[in-house]
């Protein structure tokens, strides 16, 4: 009598697990993989053309965000049974589709959390203390006092749009500032001690500053634009350490312009490559970027927020535990 043998659901850790890593990240993460009887291959500059070729050989993949791991590449890779991603956010996957085919997806937004709440202070005061401009200008012999006095965070209303691990994280920060902290979220009953929970209309009525820590999403695609803006009861300062298509450049100039917003901190841009790496294909700067880079109030870095010495090494920490306690 022949009998049936079903399939796993899972591979156990005692199978030989393999795993492709795909971009570098800190050598603890293949380390204790190492040491946890994974099977580890590396291949960070092939194009994924060519990695399609061999990913049907392997139960994992670790990646930043060197491409989109898209439907075609999924259906390349039948044996594939989770995704880790060394950064806070999947939107480079095809969400929907992996989850269809039963892939597991990781992401790390606590190992980074901490170091995004530090740059979006440090944003913050370089803006409200005119660090950046005044900086300029005694590095080339003015000393200009009254023309670079600042402002206090101190009795100031600071809003955060999204209340998840960077929001909590940045409002965490502001908490020895005296300053009032109000939080928006699509998910109900997140606002803490640290953070008050309202209405977006409550935000755009008090908000003398405003902080972006959401995740790239078809609502929050263009989402900082003119109307927007425009809806918003008094001038305020931005802040985006979040994504940068989030904001449409070209409106937030003509704000800055007119007055309505006071300055930026933008850690991210609108014209950034998908893969983060680099700002944008062509040689030609875009013409709204080309005026953001001539104000003196508006403080740029190149996508670094969550980059620090600390975060590198916490976040592969938290993938390889969430690797070892799905195969447990």
């Amino acid at each position: 009598m022949s009998s049936t043998r079903k399939p796993k659901l899972f591979i156990q850790k005692s199978d030989l697990v393999k795993i492709l890593h795909l971009d570098s990240n800190h050598p603890l993460l293949l380390e204790q993989l190492q040491k946890n009887s994974f099977i580890n291959h590396e291949d960070y500059t092939s194009p994924k053309e060519k990695i399609e070729q061999i990913i049907d050989q392997y139960h994992g993949i670790v990646i930043r965000s060197r491409f989109k791991i898209d439907s075609q590449f999924i259906d390349a890779a039948p044996n594939l049974k989770f995704i880790a991603r060394v950064g806070a956010g999947l939107e480079s996957i095809d969400i929907p589709y992996a989850e269809k085919r039963g892939i597991t997806l990781f992401s790390a937004p606590e190992g980074n959390r901490n170091a995004v709440g530090e740059h979006a202070l440090a944003m913050l005061l370089s803006l409200f203390n005119k660090l950046n401009k005044a900086n300029s200008e005694v590095h080339n012999g003015q000393w200009n006092r009254e023309d670079n006095r600042g402002i206090e965070l101190d009795g100031k209303i600071v809003a955060l749009i999204g209340y998840g691990n960077m929001g909590k994280a940045f409002a965490k920060k502001l908490k020895g500032f005296d300053c009032e902290v109000l939080c928006y979220d699509l998910i109900e009953g997140v606002g803490d001690e640290n953070a008050k929970q309202v209405s977006l209309e409550e935000i755009q009525e008090k908000a003398d500053v405003l902080s972006l820590h959401t995740p790239w999403t078809p609502l929050t695609d263009k989402m900082v634009n003119t109307k927007f803006i425009e809806a918003f009861s008094k001038p305020f300062w931005l802040i985006n350490t979040a994504r940068g298509k989030s904001v449409v450049t070209k409106d937030l100039v003509s704000a800055i312009k007119k007055g309505s917003v006071l300055g930026a901190g933008l850690d991210v841009l609108e014209y950034e490559k998908s893969s983060f790496e680099s700002l944008f294909s062509s040689d030609e700067l875009p013409k709204p970027l080309q005026e953001l880079l001539l104000l003196n109030n508006v403080i740029l870095s190149p996508h670094i927020a969550g980059w620090t010495v600390e975060s590198k090494e916490k976040l592969a920490q938290v993938i390889v535990d969430k690797i070892l306690q799905k195969f447990r």
